[in-house]
């Protein structure tokens, strides 16, 4: 049960099929194995200690999966820095894990040492262009060139240190609020959570992924661990910024599965003469990250008539938590469904208890073996999240409010600390946009709370309209009123071009505030 198992077994079973496609470049999974075996021996001829931190700093490439896989296999933990984050917080990054290796290319590198960065624990640098000789490291890094230790002689019975119960991954959150946290997670924690998703999806071996996703993010990084898990291919994309060379791409690799977050939903809607594509391969459309707005849903079955759309709920702290069957989209399409395979949720009242009253908010709870281990190197943020309950023993507090109806079903209400207090009445940030996404010519919304003199807290929008809408705010505003109790109305509505996201590809309403 090691994450390395996903890439050794499907080279066993598959060795000159295609496992990564970047570009006009594609790597079979027998290459994928023998390179990663030979990155892995050259880190345990350096004397790379067990567990030790390598970070992966680069654009999305069969060279991520490569440098992943060789820290894996040499019994190290990896965690991947998105490649736009800046050099101020990748220096964080590389001080907060404690990383002994980092493996870059020249610009991120040149970037990162022109900030004189604190990184104490740094003791080799991997360019994964150019030579080593090109670059000098400060005191006591070495910098190598990844070309030429990729060209060593092939490893034969390469030994690998590792264990089920072992880190295999950091994966940090976004940190829209706050520093970013990270996520340990073991190969048993990421075996399970790769199998269970697998299982519901009905992942097949000829599937074709393509992912626009950062592999920084859980979402994306998963793309790539189950498409090799179960034997399939994984299209690597740089990103969603020219969404037409996506489509094209779509049908070109003739992808069948195609992972999303709410916000490409709302740019594909956006998007004219759609109708002239077609996509006969695509089998499968997922969607995380927030929750799916029936609008979208809809939008969605209009683009890709025939392909199953999955509406799940999922956090870095246990990578996924519930999926609609795509059966039931129709009968209840704001839930986002019930738990994983291998997987209980709960809803619990402010005492602890386990509420089963249908249409009752509470916060989620998580139990399964997928959850994390805790934060890095923070015990008390740890604490408040990994609870050993009377009655449930260990148990995730996710601190989103949820609902659940007669049958079972979950629905999102708000993060708890999203919660918007007007006039002494409780607004759920969500219930508002899913009330202005249905106002005509709305394509995407985002609410907040902010300070009033009167109200004490009021409710204020941020609106994405159709392209050559008319509709102002004023008229937002009127039309909101017909569907929302009367403290719930937007005082305020701000329109603009896009919404501001988050490297993950989130609404960042951190930025809005």
């Amino acid at each position: 049960m090691l994450v390395t198992e996903f890439l050794d077994q499907s080279a066993l079973r598959f060795p000159q099929k295609t496992a990564v496609i970047y570009g006009k470049r594609r790597m079979s999974y027998a290459d994928l194995k023998d390179t990663s075996d030979r990155l892995a021996a050259d880190f345990l001829e350096r004397g790379f200690p067990r567990q030790a931190r390598g970070l992966i700093w680069l654009p999305p490439s069969e060279d991520v999966v490569i440098s992943l896989f060789g820290i894996l296999k040499a019994g190290g933990v990896f965690s991947v820095i998105n490649p736009q984050v800046k050099a101020g917080k990748a220096a964080f990054l590389i001080f907060d894990s404690g990383a002994e290796v980092l493996i870059t290319d020249r610009r991120h590198y040149r970037d990162l040492m022109a900030g004189s960065p604190d990184c104490p624990s740094l003791k080799h640098v991997i360019l994964t262009d150019g030579s080593s000789g090109d670059t000098d490291g400060p005191d006591g890094v070495e910098v190598h060139c990844y070309q030429e230790l990729l060209r060593s002689d092939p490893v034969r019975n390469l030994t690998f240190k590792s264990k089920p119960s072992d880190l295999a991954a950091l994966i940090y959150t976004s940190g829209t609020t706050r520093q970013p946290k990270g996520v340990m997670m073991t190969h048993h924690n990421m075996f399970t959570a790769a199998g269970s998703i697998i299982t519901y999806l009905e992942s097949k071996q000829d599937d074709i992924i393509l992912n626009t996703l950062p592999l920084s993010f859980d979402y994306g990084l998963y793309q790539v661990l189950m498409a090799l898990k179960f034997g399939g291919t994984v299209v690597l994309e740089s990103s969603f910024s020219y969404p037409f060379k996506i489509i094209e791409r779509l049908c070109s690799e003739k992808a069948t599965i195609f992972p999303i977050v709410p916000t490409m939903a709302a740019i594909l809607m956006r998007l004219k003469d759609l109708g002239r594509y077609r996509f006969p391969a695509l089998r499968t459309i997922t969607s995380t990250g927030q929750v799916l707005l029936p609008k979208y849903i809809e939008g969605l079955k209009s683009i890709f008539p025939g392909t199953r759309i999955f509406s799940m709920f999922g956090l870095t702290e246990c990578k996924r938590v519930s999926y609609l069957p795509p059966g039931e989209l129709s009968r209840r399409p704001s839930s986002v469904g019930k738990a994983i395979p291998n997987t209980e949720t709960f809803i619990l009242d402010k005492n602890g208890q386990v509420m089963t009253q249908a249409g009752v908010v509470g916060e989620l709870v998580v139990r399964g073996p997928h959850i994390m281990q805790g934060y890095w190197n923070r015990p008390e943020e740890t604490a408040e999240v990994l609870r050993s309950h009377p009655d449930l023993g260990e148990i995730l507090r996710t601190g989103d409010l949820f609902k659940m109806d007669e049958e079972g079903y979950l629905y999102f209400v708000a993060r708890r600390d999203e919660m918007i207090k007007v006039s002494g009445e409780r607004v759920s940030p969500r219930e508002v946009e899913k009330v202005l996404c249905e106002i005509p010519d709305v394509m995407e919304a985002s609410v907040i709370g902010v300070e009033d003199d009167i109200l004490g807290s009021a409710v204020k929008a941020f609106v994405v309209l159709r392209e050559g809408s008319g509709l102002t705010s004023r008229e937002i505003i009127r039309l909101s009123a017909l569907s929302l109790e009367g403290f719930m109305v937007p005082k305020e509505v701000k329109i603009l071009a896009s919404l501001p996201q988050s490297l993950h590809g989130k609404t960042a309403k951190k930025d809005l505030k």
